[in-house]
């Protein structure tokens, strides 16, 4: 009896002590991130070895992960919710139930995960969706684009624009219901880059009439260019998001290569040619000092032309955004583009027009 007593103690103080991460003093729900933080952790260690026996790819792994988060296009009270197609991408259709006073809002989001996990029909993008289109009565279209590995960039961007051209048409906005003056692009992560790249090929495309009111960029993954940056280092071995997997997704959105992983990991992924661009993520110049918190800026070091040759997609600007300054990101950010398509936009895709900061769980009563 005591010896199975003392190998229960011994069970639990390591079960204890392989969850405990430590966390900020004023974070809500510490143990809960933890033990969210050693499942993710014991989940990635089974996905890798499944990927190094040659098992199923990486990615595949992770996305069987996630197939237990599913769940089907359900109507509520609030709202009706639809899988269909539009532009024949697979899209998640909410529609509010409560009668609008005029035209309504309506919000095409593109789900994280990145640009290799995630679906419409996951509980967090469907709760979301429900929520956004409850709040603000407003048409939400979720966007079920396709994912790496199976197709690589520019596949993820070519649907979700695809999705969004389609939806801005005058004929369909009007069989939604919803205000021309009124739409948004949002996204979170993966999402939010694809968010910010369709908000900026809009602006250029003369056969789209309808420009977005806004964008709504939640977490977005930006730029490629410098992947050291003080949020990089800080997190580095953070739960649910290390470094290590932010590397991956990145790379697995062009290729399956490890030469290309390997050489972002440690930031050797630019070419020589392509230096000048550095300028743009110099977050020395471009942080805020209390922000910096003590680092010191070294600069991306250039890497081999060749991977730059082979995988062009990481140093496109237009629509991937590559070279976005953005050394720190905020949790969530709103951009307003104006209804007339005046908001200007810089080299790296950056645009000129106000932005302001929101907190996730607050809505806007605005546009």
């Amino acid at each position: 009896m005591g010896t199975r007593l003392l190998c229960l103690c011994l069970a639990a103080a390591l079960l204890a002590y392989s969850a405990y991460t430590p966390m900020p003093p004023d974070f809500d729900q510490p143990w809960r991130v933890m033990l969210l933080s050693a499942a993710s952790r014991a989940g990635l260690r089974v996905v890798e070895v499944a990927d190094w026996l040659g098992l199923m790819h990486f990615m595949d792994a992770m996305m069987l992960m996630t197939v237990s988060n599913y769940v089907e296009p359900t109507s509520d009270e609030n709202v009706t919710v639809m899988d269909t197609e539009f532009s024949n991408v697979s899209v998640r259709l909410y529609l509010p139930r409560r009668a609008p006073e005029g035209l309504r809002r309506a919000v095409v989001f593109f789900h994280g995960g990145g640009w290799c996990l995630g679906q419409a029909g996951m509980k967090p993008y469907d709760h979301l969706a429900r929520w956004t289109s409850t709040v603000l009565n407003a048409v939400v279209v979720s966007v079920n684009y396709r994912l790496a590995p199976k197709y690589r960039f520019p596949v993820q961007f070519e649907d979700v624009y695809s999705v969004t051209k389609f939806f801005l048409q005058s004929r369909v906005l009007s069989q939604y219901g919803v205000d021309p003056a009124r739409v948004c692009v949002a996204g979170d992560s993966a999402g939010g880059n694809l968010a910010a790249a369709v908000a900026q090929q809009l602006l250029e495309d003369p056969e789209v009439e309808t420009k977005l009111k806004a964008q709504a960029l939640i977490y977005p993954a930006l730029q490629t260019l410098d992947l050291d940056l003080p949020s990089y280092r800080d997190n580095a071995e953070k739960p649910i998001l290390p470094k290590s997997l932010m590397v991956r997704f990145w790379s697995e959105y062009f290729t399956s290569d490890p030469a290309l992983r390997e050489a972002m990991a440690s930031n050797r992924h630019v070419p020589p040619e392509s230096g000048h661009l550095f300028q743009l993520v110099n977050w020395s110049s471009l942080l805020p000092e209390e922000m910096r918190r003590g680092h010191v800026y070294t600069g991306p070091r250039a890497g081999s032309p060749e991977l730059a040759r082979r995988f062009p997609g990481f140093l496109d600007v237009p629509r991937g955004c590559a070279a976005c300054p953005t050394p720190s990101s905020s949790p969530a950010s709103t951009t307003s583009c104006g209804t007339t398509g005046s908001c200007t936009w810089g080299a790296c895709g950056l645009p000129a027009c106000p932005s302001r900061t929101i907190t996730p769980g607050t809505p806007s009563t605005g546009p």
